[in-house]
């Protein structure tokens, strides 16, 4: 399993599906300015995962240059649902280590559905990408940025309905772009 290929192949689907469609308005400066880290853990177990991600709050705690981080997943969270109980061990990792209030996280996945929805619709793939991953964000950046954003709120709304318009196979397209 080659990182690099798999840091290549996230950073694509970062600038041609989350800046691209602008999926995340905030997400642009931050990639311009090249303030994202690619961490790629790559042994399958819950405890090495938590391990690997408990590294990189660390690193965003002592380094302030790195404005955010994707922890990404290739090995062993390919089910969805095994995918959602390692997130909710993230986040008791979070409150666990302190960081609550500091950190947040974001999710996504290869076969991301939201509850209730089906799993063809197009709207899932706002948060769907080439492996399973989860985005370690700064609470205070989140605040800084949502002053800049007229009506915040309505970006989740206006990302399915843009990914709706698109259609389930254009998007799925775009998604498959990625991992060549």
């Amino acid at each position: 399993m080659d990182k690099s290929i798999i840091v290549n192949q996230t950073r694509q689907w970062v600038e041609e599906v989350i800046v691209g469609f602008n999926f995340c308005p905030f997400a642009k400066p931050v990639v311009d300015v090249d303030g994202v880290a690619y961490e790629v853990i790559t042994e399958a177990s819950l405890e090495s995962c938590l391990e690997g991600l408990a590294e990189q709050l660390e690193k965003l705690q002592h380094q302030p240059e790195i404005e955010t981080c994707l922890v990404i997943f290739p090995v062993g969270y390919d089910a969805f649902d095994q995918y959602l109980d390692l997130l909710e061990w993230s986040e008791a990792l979070i409150k666990d280590m302190g960081y609550e209030g500091e950190f947040q996280l974001a999710s996504f996945h290869p076969d991301y559905c939201f509850e209730g929805a089906e799993l063809d619709d197009a709207a899932n793939y706002t948060n769907r990408s080439p492996y399973p991953m989860l985005h370690l964000i700064r609470e205070k950046s989140i605040e800084i940025a949502l002053k800049t954003v007229k009506e915040p709120e309505k970006i989740p709304l206006r990302n399915i309905e843009f990914a709706r318009e698109k259609g389930q196979v254009e998007m799925a397209k775009n998604l498959a772009k990625c991992l060549k």
